[in-house]
């Protein structure tokens, strides 16, 4: 029997997060499929047996079960000792990241994304908003990512697979990427990190 069980569809970079921190730490885990697009975390009986936030990922570990990817991350390098901080400072730094991750740099672009790629919804000023303020997050980040190779400590730590959620998706949200070479290069030194994977790989997903 693995040891985690992870409730997760293979498009929720949220979930990636927690796919990847399993992966790479080497733990024997197994996803579970939660169909999204046609409403499973909306059922009211899914949200009373797995999570009452009707989100993924959800975490299974034992008796545990753990819901927000930031909360998750934490669990997984307190249980494995791999890529949490080495000391107070760092685990300020790292939760700084990640707050910065959920508020703004995975927050613009995963909305962008879903409602301009997965949902069709052509040109909107919902989808330009979106995308201006998924585009400034991303230059924070890329003007960081300038004077270090991983976003804390110099080497691969949560922060860098909170940040990571949605930058290896596949569709095309009307940014241009190409403006941020400091994170194309830093994508390419996570992917290099043995054990990468890329989320449609990871994870199961809709069939068809």
């Amino acid at each position: 029997m693995p040891d985690y069980k992870l409730h997760c569809f293979a498009e929720s970079g949220n979930a990636y997060k927690a796919a990847l921190m399993l992966e790479l730490t080497g733990q024997p885990w197994q996803a579970v499929f939660v169909d999204f697009f046609n409403g499973q975390t909306r059922d009211q009986q899914w949200r009373d047996e797995v999570n009452e936030q009707g989100e993924v990922p959800v975490l299974e570990h034992g008796e545990q079960r753990l819901t927000q990817s930031a909360l998750i991350l934490e669990y997984l390098a307190e249980r494995t000792g791999q890529f949490g901080p080495q000391d107070e400072a760092e685990k300020r730094e790292i939760w700084r990241w990640m707050l910065f991750d959920n508020h703004k740099f995975t927050a613009y672009y995963a909305a962008l994304r879903f409602i301009f790629c997965l949902k069709n919804s052509g040109e909107t000023p919902v989808v330009q908003f979106l995308r201006e303020r998924a585009t400034a997050a991303y230059r924070i980040v890329d003007a960081h990512l300038a004077k270090t190779p991983f976003m804390v400590g110099g080497r691969l730590t949560i922060a860098d697979l909170s940040l990571a959620g949605y930058v290896f998706m596949p569709e095309d949200t009307g940014i241009d990427l190409a403006e941020f070479k400091h994170i194309e290069a830093w994508k390419a030194r996570i992917m290099a990190v043995p054990g990468w994977r890329h989320p449609y790989e990871l994870m199961p997903r809709v069939a068809g």
